[in-house]
C-alpha cells in the first residue's frame, strides 16, 4: 500500500502543517504554510480544501490550543436524551449510516476462537488504516500514521488472539468505502467485540453527533456508573473501531483531549476535520 497517495498523502501534509502551527506563536499565512510544505500557495490551498473543505486560515482556528475547551462550551452534546431514545442498532448514527450488533459475552470470552476475521490496508483521511471485519461487519479500524503499520497490525491481532485472520481487502472494500464517505448506498455494518461494560460505553459513544463532543464523566453518568470514570476511560481507549465508534469525541472535563490510542495528532486532526466540515 502506498501511503503517500490520495487521502493518506493528504493526512501526511496536514500532519506536517499541524506541527508547524503548534510550534508557531502566531497564526501563519497561506504563503508561509505553503512555503514550509514546499508547495505553491494555490496548490496547498487546493489540497487543504480537498481534505477539509475550508481555508487554512479557518482550519487553524480548529487547531488552536483552546479549541477543545470551546467545543465543550459550544458543542457539548447531552448524551442522556439520545441514550433514552434507545439504540435499536439501525438508523443514522452520528454522521454515517451504521448498523451494528454485539458479540455475546460467551463468544467474547473465547477470545476469538472459531471466528474468522478478514483484514486489509486502506487509505483514509488520516493516513494508512488497517480495517478488520467478520462476515457480520467491521470489527476493527486502526490508524498507522503515528505508530507504524507493524505496531497497528499487532495491536489488533492481539485483541482476538485465537481468531483466524485472513487477508481479504476486497471483501471489506464496500464497507470501507461507505465508512470513509466514498459511498453511502448501503449502511456500514459494525460487529462490536467487547466485554459487556465496554459495549455499554461504545453504545454511548455512538450517540455523539459529528462535530460535537462529550466528557468521560457524562458517559459514566449516562450508563449509570457515575463513579466509574476511570473504567469508562479505559473502555473508550480500548474501542477497536476507531472513527466509526467516535472515541475521539470524548474529552476530559477540563477540555483537555486526554489520550488517544492511535496518537493525539490523529485525534486532533479528526476533531478539527469534523468540526470544520460541520460548519463549512
Amino acid at each position: 500500500m502506498n501511503a503517500e497517495t490520495g487521502q493518506g498523502y493528504h493526512y501526511h501534509v496536514m500532519r506536517r502543517a499541524i506541527d508547524l502551527i503548534d510550534q508557531s506563536d502566531a497564526a501563519l499565512t497561506l504563503e508561509q504554510l505553503a512555503a514550509n510544505m514546499d508547495m505553491s500557495p494555490a496548490h496547498f490551498q487546493r489540497l487543504f480544501s480537498t481534505w477539509v473543505g475550508v481555508s487554512p486560515k479557518r482550519y487553524q482556528q480548529y487547531l488552536a490550543l483552546g479549541h477543545a475547551r470551546a467545543m465543550l462550551a459550544d458543542h457539548f452534546t447531552t448524551l442522556e436524551t439520545a441514550h433514552n431514545l434507545g439504540l435499536s442498532g439501525t438508523g443514522r448514527l452520528h454522521d454515517l449510516f451504521l448498523r451494528w450488533e454485539a458479540m455475546s459475552p460467551g463468544d467474547y470470552a473465547r477470545r476469538g476462537a472459531g471466528l474468522t476475521i478478514y483484514w486489509g490496508w486502506f487509505e483514509s483521511p488520516f493516513g494508512p488504516s488497517l480495517v478488520m471485519g467478520t462476515d457480520k461487519g467491521i470489527c476493527g479500524i486502526g490508524f498507522a500514521a503515528e505508530m507504524g503499520e507493524e505496531a497497528a497490525m499487532q495491536d489488533l491481532l492481539l485483541r482476538w488472539p485465537k481468531a483466524t485472520f485472513v487477508e481479504d481487502p476486497m471483501m471489506l472494500r464496500p464497507w470501507v468505502l461507505a465508512a470513509y464517505g466514498a459511498s453511502t448506498r448501503d449502511p456500514t455494518p459494525l460487529y462490536l467485540i467487547g466485554a459487556p461494560f465496554q459495549i455499554k460505553v461504545w453504545e454511548a459513544l455512538l450517540t455523539i453527533p459529528s462535530g460535537q463532543v462529550t466528557t468521560y464523566s457524562e458517559i459514566a453518568r449516562v450508563i449509570n456508573r457515575p463513579s466509574a470514570m476511570r473504567a469508562v476511560g479505559t473502555a473508550v481507549g480500548r474501542n477497536p473501531i476507531s472513527l466509526l465508534i467516535p472515541c475521539h469525541r470524548a474529552l476530559r472535563k477540563s477540555g483537555a483531549l486526554g489520550g488517544y490510542h492511535w496518537g493525539l495528532p490523529v485525534k486532533r486532526a479528526i476533531l478539527a476535520w469534523e468540526s470544520a466540515r460541520a460548519e463549512a
